[in-house]
Formats: C-alpha cells, structure tokens, sequence
C-alpha cells in the first residue's frame, strides 16, 4: 500500500471519528426534547386535574368550554345559512355565462365550457333594460324621498306631539301591517280612478264636490300607463309599501331621545317644525338611512302595486312587470332574423325549452338585482350603523 493511500485511510477515520460524537450529541438532544415535551404535557395535565377539583375554577372552565362550543355551533350555523343563500345566487351566475348549446351537457356543471354572453343580451331585448331601468330608478327614488318625508313627520306626531286619540290612532296604523292589500285594492281601485281633494259623500245623501271637480268638472284619473305619480302621492299621504313600519321605527327612535333636547331648542325660541329639522332629523340619520333603504328595495321589487295601478307599459316599462310576463315574449323575440343563426346552431324549439325559458328568467333576475347590490356595497356601512343605532325603545 503506497503512503498516498495510507493517508487517506487515516484521514476518512478521523473523519468518522470527528462525526460520530456530533451524532451521538444530535441523538441526545433530541432525546432531551422528548423528555421535556413529555414532563410539560404531564405538567399540564396535572394542572388540569387541580383545577377540576376546586369548584371555582370547574364552573370557570365549564364556562370557557361552552362559550367555545356555542361559538363553535354559530359558526357552522352562519356557514350553512350563508351556503344556503349564496349558492343559488352562484348557480345562476353560472347559467347565466353558460351557452344554450351546454344546457343539456351533464360533464358541464360550475365553470361553462362555452363562456358566451347571449343570454344577457337577450334578457337586455325582453326586459327593454335600459329604459326599465332607468323607470325603476325614477319611481324607486322618489318614492323613497317620498316615503322618508310622511313616516318621519308621522313618527315624530306620535312619538312627541301627543293629543286626545292619538294612541289609538297609532295603533289602528300598525293594524295595516297585517291586513293584506288585496282586502283593500278593490277601494283604492276605485278612489284613485277619480282622486279628489275634500269631496265629501256620505252615501248618496251628502255630495260635496271636490277640488278638482270644481275647476275641471271631473276628478283625476291616477291609473293608467305612464302615471307613476300615484306612487309618490300614496307616499306622501302615508300609504306607501310598509309605510306603517317606517312610521313605527321613527316613531321609536324619536321616543328613545332625551326630551332634555328639545326644551333646549324650545327656550331658544325654535318652534315644533324648526325642533323637528334642525334637533330631532339630525340625530335620526342611522334610522334615516335604514328606512331609506328597505323602502327603495321594496319600491323596486314591487309587482303588485304596479301591476294594480297599471303603470307599466311600453312608453314606461317596469322591469319587475317586464320579467313576470317575460316567458310569453321569448318565442315571439327569438323567431327575429337577427337570431336565425343562432336558432341553425342551437335548434328551432330552443324557445319551447323549459330549461332554457328557466336560464333566460334568471338572467333577467340577475340583471334586475345587480343595481341593487351595487348600490348596496356603497351604503352597506351606513347601513349597518343605521341597524345598530336604531335600536327599538320601549
């Protein structure tokens, strides 16, 4: 063996030797880590088994673990209630983006094989969008400035203003929450066809003409296409959609403010009216913008109203009218020229599809809430404040 091989035998030995003690020493610590992950899992159990023997610290613990369990409960609660309501929302967006040609493919399911934006477009055509929507947003806007102005004057009277009656009042408004309109359209029907101002008829045997009677020989025939004042005249009046709750959450806001308030702007000299707009309606601002909120939402996603006072039409479109009659239109849209090459690569009796009539109605729906979650995620602040603050008052 040659001196060159020698010296590298020795050195690959003290290099073993060199390594062996790092691994031994490796071995130890871990070892010692063991140990102390055992002593302290003991420690703690221990500790445990202490704190379980003195009752204090039992119902503490008890306490803690059902304060975790319940949190634990809510949560699986919320998530299955947020699936519940958000997954339909998913599924028609999914449908929506879907091509016709993929509605009866079973392998498509979530995310479209054929993203395609016909369905849309052909909702735009039904609906008249543009044009529908910028009614919605008319009739919606004002009704609610509407709404806001008679519920906040009425809940401020009830809540402040007190006079002989004025309870039973109060509660004979709170009664119209749960008669339903249908108990009384056949009257209003009737009133709004010949709408008039101190007309006076008792029966037959007392007939004072009104105010409008007297300068233009008949009454106001509020009904019909295109009127869509009788909306902001029923909300003035305090018979607009659920007037009687906005009036009861003013009504309690109102009452929940100290009095100490309005004495003080009395001995400045301020009068009910002035009290009313410069103390009471700037502290309401969270109930304000709570009320204002249900009621543009129930303003526009009114049907019944609509179609009794038979506003709607082609010069002025609703979109809720629109989508409802919507599934009648489709076959006689879909037949245009403009669509016979769509009806060569899909089938002639797409339109008879239910399937397809079904994709086409929640498009519309789509498109008919997209403004008002749009608008929603600029207010949703205000409105949670607003739900905080207004708290109901005894």
């Amino acid at each position: 063996m040659t001196t060159k091989n020698k010296k590298k035998e020795l050195k690959k030995e003290q290099n073993l030797e060199e390594l062996m003690p790092t691994v031994e020493k490796t071995e130890i610590v871990d070892e010692t880590k063991w140990e102390k992950i055992r002593r302290i899992s003991k420690d703690k159990y221990n500790e445990i088994v202490i704190d379980l023997k003195n009752p204090i610290k039992r119902a503490v613990m008890r306490r803690k673990t059902s304060i975790k369990l319940m949190s634990i409960l809510r949560g699986f609660i919320f998530i299955g209630l947020s699936f519940v309501i958000v997954f339909p929302i998913f599924q028609e967006i999914s449908l929506a983006f879907r091509h016709p040609v993929d509605l009866n493919n079973k392998l498509v399911n979530w995310i479209p094989e054929t993203f395609s934006l016909f369905n849309f477009n052909l909702s735009k055509v039904l609906l008249d969008y543009w044009h529908g929507l910028w009614c919605n947003l008319k009739v919606s806007t004002i009704s609610t400035i509407c709404q806001l102005i008679a519920t906040s004057l009425a809940g401020y009277a009830f809540s402040r203003l007190k006079f002989r009656g004025s309870n039973i009042i109060f509660w004979l408004i709170m009664l119209t929450l749960i008669v339903p309109p249908q108990a009384i359209s056949l009257a209003r029907t009737f009133f709004l066809d010949d709408f008039d101002i101190l007309r006076f008829n008792f029966f037959g045997l007392f007939d004072n003409p009104g105010l409008f009677e007297s300068l233009l020989g008949h009454g106001l025939r509020l009904k019909g296409e295109g009127k869509d004042i009788v909306f902001y005249i029923t909300s003035l009046t305090g018979q607009g959609i659920r007037a009687a709750l906005f009036i009861y959450l003013f009504r309690q806001f109102f009452r929940g403010i100290p009095i100490e308030l309005e004495e003080s702007a009395q001995i400045d000299g301020a009068g009910v009216v002035r009290t009313f707009w410069s103390v009471m309606l700037p502290n309401a601002r969270g109930v304000i913008t709570t009320v204002a909120l249900f009621a543009f939402v129930w303003q526009w996603n009114d049907t019944y109203y609509t179609g009794m006072y038979q506003i709607s039409g082609e010069s002025f479109p609703m979109l809720t009218r629109k989508l409802i009659s919507m599934s009648e239109r489709i076959d006689g849209i879909i037949n245009q020229p403009q669509y016979q090459d769509f009806l060569k690569q899909v089938g002639e009796g797409i339109s008879k599809n239910p399937l397809f009539v079904q994709v086409i109605l929640n498009t519309a729906a789509l498109m008919l809430m997209a403004p008002l979650i749009i608008g929603y995620l600029f207010v949703q602040r205000l409105f949670i404040e607003g739900v905080e603050r207004s708290g109901i008052v005894g």
